[in-house]
């Protein structure tokens, strides 16, 4: 018996595994993630090697500028950290990318200097930390769907079992 062109349609291409795809692609991100984990170390090791110099330098001791380098250096750290999460879990947090954003923007603060920096951009800072405070409060409340939480899955879920109720009465 011949099959219909909608038959073959609906038939699977068995030629492309998806599973098989979607495993390749994973561990080529992984493999540029862990590349920007040594690309990453590497920087961090260039500027502790920076900075511990200028500190010995007693000559020209610049606060403003040592200061700038350790906040430097622990967005370094936080974002290394945040790419190894991404490794261990593949996904990204939300709270350490908000960490490292609210260190990003206290460090450009502090480099500039409150006093000379005007005060619509000091009014945007502070908005904008205010934001990222916010949003570190209420990412305790989402759902973490890295852990086999699927929010899609659970409303299908309830609107099937509704289905089945009303079909029931």
């Amino acid at each position: 018996m011949q099959k219909t062109p909608d038959q073959l349609s609906n038939q699977p291409i068995t030629w492309l595994d998806r599973k098989l795809v979607v495993r390749v692609l994973e561990s080529i991100q992984d493999l540029i993630v862990i590349s920007l984990c040594i690309g990453l170390f590497g920087v961090m090791v260039l500027q502790l090697k920076d900075m511990f110099i200028s500190l010995l330098s007693w000559t020209d001791f610049n606060f403003h500028a040592i200061t700038a380098d350790i906040l430097f250096v622990l967005i370094l750290v936080e974002l290394f950290r945040l790419l190894i999460i991404y490794l261990q879990e593949h996904r990204v947090s939300i709270g350490v990318a908000v960490e490292v954003s609210i260190v990003s923007v206290l460090r450009e603060v502090i480099v500039h200097g409150v006093l000379e920096t005007p005060w619509v951009e000091i009014l945007a800072t502070g908005a904008f930390l205010l934001v990222l405070a916010v949003l570190l409060v209420v990412r305790v409340w989402i759902p973490p769907t890295f852990e086999g939480i699927d929010p899609e899955t659970r409303i299908v879920q309830a609107y099937n079992s509704h289905k089945q109720e009303v079909a029931k009465n």
